[in-house]
């Protein structure tokens, strides 16, 4: 049995932000190769197995728009609430009055994706766990709708609707335009040191609406 899926998710707005961008969100032009692995770990997550994004197929033209939105410029402070655990009178709460802040966000909107990844069996497997056994679960969840957090576009503001991509050959918006280069983008991030977490990125080539992830060069 192939450990390989294709998924479609889409939905209203989109906000994969770039990291150069301080205050003010600017999204990248599609989706992100860990927000794609986020919304697949949405669905099904278990230790002992690992996704690994192959192809993010563009299938809606890509298009911005802007917003407005009331944020908090602050969070609450550790040392208040661990004072406020031993007895202090600390507040536990933010002034909306004081800390409400507007920023502008350039986001994408009306977009759709079909997400083709596999997944890897990994060192905390239990000796119950097998390729077959993973893959019959994660049909049954897309089949069904399932998941364990409601997957989202870069925000929790933007979900994502998804189901299970039955083209035999993915078609996208972009199947005559045979390459449109994004530039630089974020791949993911290195866990591999917990107390220095690494960003990677990667340079992404549109070709005819595919980005193919497979043999991409990663930069640290």
């Amino acid at each position: 049995m192939g450990k390989g899926v294709k998924v479609k998710v889409w939905g209203d707005y989109a906000l994969f932000s770039r990291p150069e961008m301080k205050v003010e969100r600017c999204s990248y032009d599609v989706i992100t190769p860990s927000a794609a692995r986020g919304i697949l770990e949405a669905i099904y997550w278990h230790p002992g197995m690992k996704w690994v994004i192959d192809k993010i197929y563009v299938k809606n033209p890509i298009r911005f728009t802007s917003v407005r939105r009331n944020e908090v410029k602050s969070k609450i402070s550790a040392n208040n609430v661990l004072q406020a655990y031993n007895g202090a009178d600390k507040p536990l709460y933010i002034s909306t009055k004081e800390d409400i802040v507007q920023r502008a966000s350039l986001i994408l909107r009306d977009v759709c994706y079909v997400i083709e990844a596999h997944f890897e069996i990994t060192e905390n497997a239990n000796d119950s766990d097998n390729p077959g056994k993973f893959k019959d679960i994660i049909m049954r969840r897309l089949k069904r709708g399932e998941c364990y957090h409601m997957p989202y576009f870069g925000c929790r503001e933007f979900p994502v609707n998804f189901c299970i991509c039955d083209e035999e050959e993915v078609h996208t918006i972009y199947d005559e335009v045979p390459e449109k280069d994004l530039g630089f983008m974020l791949y993911d991030l290195d866990y591999s040191d917990r107390n220095n977490i690494q960003p990677m990125f990667y340079r992404a080539i549109m070709k005819r609406g595919v980005l193919d992830l497979r043999d991409c060069e990663v930069i640290r």
